[in-house]
């Protein structure tokens, strides 16, 4: 089996993640899920929610092998931190 590669720019998944995020899911997905994290398939829009990004990936994959995942944090402005700063929230 052939590692998945990345098929766009990190400019492009950015892109296409955040668009496919605000103008379809996000309204299906933000009340009741702050803080979890929804994996986008930037080509088809398929998306499987959980409450890291490993699982949620998973799932993913398991509906669309082929998946290229894009991967945001319900309510927060980065899926994951570094450091001991917590991340700000979007409102």
């Amino acid at each position: 089996m052939l590692p998945r590669q990345p098929r766009y720019s990190k400019e492009e998944f950015a892109r296409r993640g955040t668009e496919l995020f605000e103008s379809k899911i996000r309204h299906e997905t933000e009340k009741g899920n702050h803080g979890r994290v929804v994996a986008i398939d930037i080509e088809t829009g398929d998306y499987e929610l959980a409450d890291d990004t490993l699982e949620a990936c998973q799932q993913l994959y398991a509906r669309q092998p082929d998946a290229q995942p894009f991967c945001l944090r319900i309510g927060h402005v980065a899926v994951d931190r570094f450091g001991g700063q917590p991340t700000l929230e979007r409102s």
